[in-house]
């Protein structure tokens, strides 16, 4: 992949790695998106979103198994890499499972200082929280260490941070578990039941709620000065179409979960070659739960 040429000069690109959250959605799964796919809502032609991001990766997994070497194999110098993960870490399994204070900040480091070896521009972005609430409404902190884990990686590297986080955590908080189940993946009644998702997900947001976390990071790459103001747009804008928002055939979503992968040369393998690796199996905890 080269550079594309924008108005003025090459085309900006914004590389994302992360997980099922964050992945274009084959139409298979409508009404569930990913807020990836959202982001170039936001952003004017000059700037071009290239999602990477695989559903059911960890940041162990998707650098081991070359789809953070297929992004650097592709980025050029001034491009973005969006790094995010946390909803899948703490799952166990060989390969997958990347402790919040061992692994999981190792490969975080690795991506954040390899994107800066190739001249483009790392930002880090905390992975939102899940609808989880107690039997007395109250949110639920499910994943906490991994985003809190992540704020530590920014600090060791300064590297910047969007902290989608903590906004979740307020908008979940002010929706209250009723009115928060809408932005969710929650089949209604009028919507296909034969879909390739279950009747129910509190972890994966239908459009309107990814449209919102785009919002957010463009908002915030804008706001921290990351991208030039003139390359933000619409973040006023209420209504997009089902062709803006980009979901892609089924043979599309296919292709690019294969294609967009690369064997890690011996210099990647090498920043995480001397990890000492958490233990996985089905005793391995999940995140900190907080109530």
């Amino acid at each position: 992949m080269t550079a594309m040429q924008g108005h003025g000069g090459p085309r900006r690109r914004i590389f994302l790695a992360g997980d099922s959250t964050v992945i274009t959605r084959g139409v298979d799964y409508l009404p569930m998106a990913g807020w990836g796919q959202m982001l170039q809502l936001f952003f004017t032609p000059d700037v071009e979103v290239v999602n990477c991001a695989r559903a059911g990766a960890s940041s162990m997994s998707f650098f081991d198994r070359g789809r953070f070497q297929w992004i650097l194999n592709n980025v050029s110098p001034g491009d973005y890499v969006i790094i995010t993960f946390g909803q899948v870490d703490y799952k166990p399994g060989k390969g997958l499972y990347a402790g919040p204070h061992a692994d999981y900040q190792l490969y975080l480091k690795a991506m954040v200082q390899l994107t800066r070896e190739h001249q483009a521009h790392p930002v880090l972005v905390m992975t939102h929280e899940r609808r989880k609430f107690d039997k007395h409404d109250n949110l639920i902190r499910y994943i906490t260490t991994y985003p809190m884990a992540m704020r530590e990686v920014a600090a060791d590297t300064s590297a910047p941070l969007i902290d989608l986080y903590a906004q979740s955590l307020e908008w979940w908080e002010a929706l209250g578990p009723d009115v928060s189940k809408d932005l969710f993946t929650h089949l209604r009644q009028y919507e296909n039941p034969l879909a390739n998702i279950k009747g129910w997900d509190d972890t994966h947001c239908r459009a309107e709620g990814c449209t919102e976390f785009a919002r957010f990071i463009a908002r915030a790459m804008r706001d921290q000065g990351l991208i030039p103001a003139h390359q933000v747009t619409g973040l006023d804008r209420t209504e997009f179409t089902a062709e803006e928002m980009g979901w892609v055939s089924v043979a599309e979503s296919d292709r690019r979960a294969k294609e967009r992968v690369a064997a890690p040369t011996e210099d990647a393998k090498a920043r995480v070659a001397g990890a000492v690796r958490a233990p996985s199996g089905p005793g391995v905890a999940k995140p900190g739960v907080m109530k």
